[in-house]
């Protein structure tokens, strides 16, 4: 009897050798068939938290159950704050310990942080093991979990630590997204809402539609946002695995973002938090540098208002953060750069004089 594919979408990632698909639906844990590209090996690791495990580690266990002779389950700490050296160590304790060989597959079962740190460990054990990522939040479904990027936190910059290392398979299981804290929801519609101004304008129109029913966790509207994002980013990803160009547009409100957080201390803020606050602040770099009008931006902030994120950034003082944003990844030579909104539905990476970016800081982060 052929195998039940219960997935309604698939988006793959197109990378030659080294493609792989994103399979979307609602109820894919416990189906075998989720599961058809997943490498087989002797034995497989289970990378949770401690949040996540008692909700779905059973659920994803019996899925991939016919797969491997042996499945372990490692629950982390829950939170950004330990996206650590430590925390990763932890990993690395487990596989030592288990005797997992260069064939072992770990799963990356919850959100963002879980799926960085699962992936970076993939990529350094023995120098390279499989994974494979199942997102289990809105912002892991959409971006994180896609494209290959992982890496653990500074205490001077996010994300500083990393490698490129692709999953051999992305799981969005929409029914994880019911269990979601409200404001882990929220943090996951900032990933959404980006791909509007700087790819889709058409998306972006068809979002600010239906941010109530999005709000509302609509099942059908759910599953297109998921799919519409997962398309865009493969799509740039495709293009651009490592970053050497297009691919940083994805990294839109990302640099204030970035500073929001490490300013703050790891966890204050959640990541989608600092994007959608960070998103608002690059619209107004934008038209500080005469690329878009304040219609876009005022549409822009009033939107990511509408999906319950903070629009107006804390008060850290402009010397902060250009401080903290001068480590960014993107930066060269010292040199801020910024991805702004080139027009609706495009964008690039630049600089911008140095007292425009403090205008804006000084216009976003005045208290609310």
């Amino acid at each position: 009897m052929p195998e039940r594919l219960s997935f309604i979408a698939e988006v793959n990632i197109d990378l030659g050798d080294r493609s792989y698909p994103i399979r979307i639906g609602a109820g894919l844990l416990e189906d075998a068939a989720t599961f058809s590209a997943a490498p087989r090996a002797d034995q497989a690791m289970i990378v949770t938290n401690t949040t996540v495990a008692p909700l779905y580690a059973a659920q994803l266990q019996r899925g991939i159950s016919h797969l491997y002779r042996s499945i372990r389950v490692l629950e982390l700490p829950d939170g950004e704050a330990y996206k650590s050296w430590e925390t990763l160590n932890l990993v690395f304790d487990a596989l030592l310990g288990g005797e997992a060989d260069r064939k072992t597959v770990l799963y990356a079962l919850g959100g963002g942080v879980v799926g960085d740190m699962t992936g970076f460990a993939a990529a350094c054990y023995m120098r390279g093991v499989p994974f494979v990522q199942v997102a289990t939040t809105l912002l892991a479904q959409v971006d994180s979990s896609v494209g290959g990027k992982t890496a653990i936190n500074h205490p001077a910059g996010k994300n500083m630590i990393g490698a490129f290392y692709q999953p051999r398979l992305v799981v969005c299981d929409l029914a994880t997204l019911s269990t979601l804290a409200a404001r882990e929801f929220s943090a996951g519609l900032a990933e959404v809402i980006k791909y509007g101004p700087i790819a889709d304008m058409q998306f972006f129109d068809w979002i600010e539609a239906n941010i109530t029913g999005l709000m509302a966790r609509d099942a059908a509207l759910l599953a297109h946002a998921v799919k519409r994002s997962c398309e865009i980013k493969a799509w740039v990803v495709g293009q651009d695995e490592r970053e050497a160009g297009l691919r940083a547009i994805l990294n839109f409100g990302h640099t204030f973002g970035h500073a929001i957080e490490a300013g703050l201390g790891y966890g204050e803020w959640l990541h989608g938090e600092a994007v959608g606050c960070g998103m608002v602040m690059a619209a107004h770099l934008s038209m500080r540098l005469g690329l878009i009008d304040d219609a876009l931006v005022q549409r822009l902030t009033r939107l990511v208002a509408q999906a319950g994120l903070p629009v107006v950034g804390p008060a850290l003082g402009a010397d902060r953060y250009l401080q903290l944003m001068r480590v960014d990844k993107k930066a060269e030579g010292g040199e801020i750069r910024f991805v702004v909104i080139d027009k609706p539905g495009s964008a690039s990476m630049r600089p911008a004089p140095e007292s425009v970016v403090r205008d804006v800081i000084d216009q976003c982060c005045r208290a609310a």
